[in-house]
């Protein structure tokens, strides 16, 4: 996905969190902050945006996220369980609204056949206790991975504040 096309769903996030006069954080592993970078490529995006946390290792998501250890041995740093607890995590760490985290495997090592390179957990919380979280399968190299994961955050917080406001 180019750059451009993300930056665009970065500012539909942005209008959607501006007409609900909400507030956006980020707990992102394996997308090494792209997803932020997207935000703040927005002009204004500080009116909506208000911090993210780049987690990369598990001792970042403990100590930053206050993510359970026995949520990390029991289900994986790549598990919807840990993505869940990132963004609770994310939100009792700011006074966002929403919450979005990733947690994947973009590759080219560290896939198992349970968890093949592609793999990839996010979640989505929002300060009124809605909370859920999916898994998905991307394919193509690293960078494409990491693209698709940064354009499904957008798309699954586009999707749920279409559902709130529905």
């Amino acid at each position: 996905m180019h750059p451009n096309a993300l930056e665009l769903l970065a500012a539909r996030v942005g209008e959607q969190l501006l007409q609900r006069d909400e507030r956006l954080a980020l707990a992102e592993s394996c997308t090494g902050g792209w997803v932020a970078q997207c935000v703040t490529a927005i002009a204004g995006s500080s009116r909506w945006f208000d911090r993210g946390f780049v987690t990369y290792s598990n001792a970042a998501k403990m100590e930053m996220l206050g993510v359970d250890p026995a949520t990390l041995s029991t289900h994986g740093a790549v598990s919807e369980a840990t993505a869940l607890a990132m963004a609770d995590g994310a939100l009792a760490h700011s006074p966002a609204d929403w919450a979005i985290a990733i947690s994947g495997i973009a590759g080219p090592e560290g896939g198992t056949p349970a968890k093949p390179v592609g793999t990839v957990c996010f979640a989505w919380a929002h300060r009124d206790g809605r909370r859920d979280a999916t898994t998905q399968h991307f394919a193509g190299d690293r960078e494409a991975v990491r693209a698709a994961s940064v354009a499904s955050a957008f798309g699954g917080l586009l999707e749920r504040c279409a559902t709130l406001s529905a």
